[in-house]
């Protein structure tokens, strides 16, 4: 597939300019992610039904960004930020309202071909503007802006949720993608508009199968693949079972939001840097010290209990800001740009798949061991299988 033309774009941009995206989708996934599952609870009354939901809405996502590519073929990526980002913006505005919970159920896997593609088309942007940049400060940048509404987002959500309702949080996030759409209008681009062609679905489905299977037979996809997948294992292993494993552990809910605040700050500090620190000691090197000094964190959090337990909550976030913005490197050292677009999205379904195959896994270790914490005998498991990954020859 031929790169996308642009046909003119302010001179004033660069890659940074679609890192700095990350204030506002940031901003706006904390506060939406902050109220969220308690919303989906008030409609399904049960966790149980909570988990099956969020792990089919993963796997919806997951298809999304399988297709991704063929999206490409039809439409410019400008012209599909934007959309994404507006659709976002009248979906979650639509979402805040109290309404029925099939329309919001409908809306909110709406929300998610919007926000899959933007996550998948971020990156590309950067790609195409790193120009002598490089990937690795850019994504710093972009991770350093996520993180810094990561961590005042919870605290904005739940003041609004406490005096409006948890729904009306979602409304807060619509006008900050509103801001970010105007901010990416911002930037001038136009690009060349591609002819309409009629759709097949059976050779869309055949481009899809060919796309996947030169995806894996490219030299390196598979190692940069199990690596990402490892990343966003051990990080929705640890958003879904560290709260639980504290409120277990007789620890109250304040507790529990001072460990994820503090939790939030090595991330913070070490972003910025870790764009230098990648080009000295390599990307290789990072993600080995982020998957091993995690496995050992998992593995003495499986034994420990009381504040001892709590401060491995706290000191495991360094090994996960080790890896934050050198993850998917990988894929883009391997990629050459002109193949980025095609493989990106297949590439990118190694973000949802393990928000639906880790918590399956976590329940087997669960019931075999009869406690919680035995999760952490996954993540452990994770953080050593992609090390192995990682420095394997083929």
């Amino acid at each position: 597939m031929a790169k996308d033309k642009y046909i003119s774009v302010k001179e004033s941009v660069s890659g940074f300019s679609f890192a700095n995206l990350g204030l506002f989708t940031g901003f706006a996934d904390g506060i939406y992610n902050a109220v969220y599952s308690l919303v989906i609870l008030e409609i399904f009354r049960s966790s149980a039904v909570v988990g099956m939901y969020v792990a089919l809405y993963s796997a919806f996502c997951m298809f999304v960004a399988l297709f991704a590519n063929e999206l490409f073929r039809y439409f410019s990526k400008a012209k599909l930020f934007y959309f994404s980002m507006l659709m976002l913006a009248v979906c979650y505005a639509m979402m805040s309202f109290s309404i029925r919970p099939s329309t919001f159920i409908a809306l909110d896997y709406t929300t998610g071909i919007a926000i899959t593609l933007v996550g998948v088309l971020i990156p590309l942007f950067m790609s195409d503007f790193s120009k002598n940049i490089g990937m690795a400060k850019l994504n710093a940048r972009y991770h350093l802006w996520l993180n810094i509404g990561a961590l005042f987002a919870p605290m904005i959500a739940v003041s609004i949720a406490g005096h409006f309702g948890n729904r009306a949080a979602f409304f807060a996030s619509a006008v900050i993608y509103a801001a970010g759409w105007m901010f990416f209008k911002y930037f001038g681009i136009v690009q060349e508009d591609k002819k309409a062609r009629p759709v097949n679905p059976r050779k869309t489905v055949r481009a899809l199968w060919r796309n996947t299977v030169s995806f894996f037979r490219r030299d390196g996809m598979l190692r940069a693949y199990v690596v990402n997948f490892g990343y966003y294992s051990l990080r929705a292993m640890r958003y879904l079972y560290v709260p639980i494993v504290v409120i277990e552990n007789g620890f109250s809910k304040e507790t529990l939001g001072m460990v994820l605040t503090l939790g939030i700050i090595p991330y913070i500090v070490m972003s910025e840097p870790m764009g230098r620190l990648v080009k000295r000691f390599g990307a290789r090197f990072w993600l080995t010290a982020g998957f091993v000094s995690f496995a050992i964190f998992s593995a003495w959090a499986t034994v420990a209990t009381g504040w001892t337990l709590l401060a491995i909550f706290v000191l495991w976030q360094i090994s996960g800001a080790c890896m934050e913005s050198v993850h998917d490197l990988l894929f883009f050292d391997t990629a050459k740009k002109s193949e980025q677009s095609k493989y990106y999205g297949i590439f990118r379904t190694s973000v949802n798949l393990p928000n639906f195959l880790a918590p399956m896994l976590a329940a087997v270790c669960i019931t075999v061991f009869g406690a919680t914490s035995a999760v952490w005998l996954v993540t452990a498991a994770v953080g050593v299988i992609s090390t192995m990954v990682l420095w394997s020859r083929k």
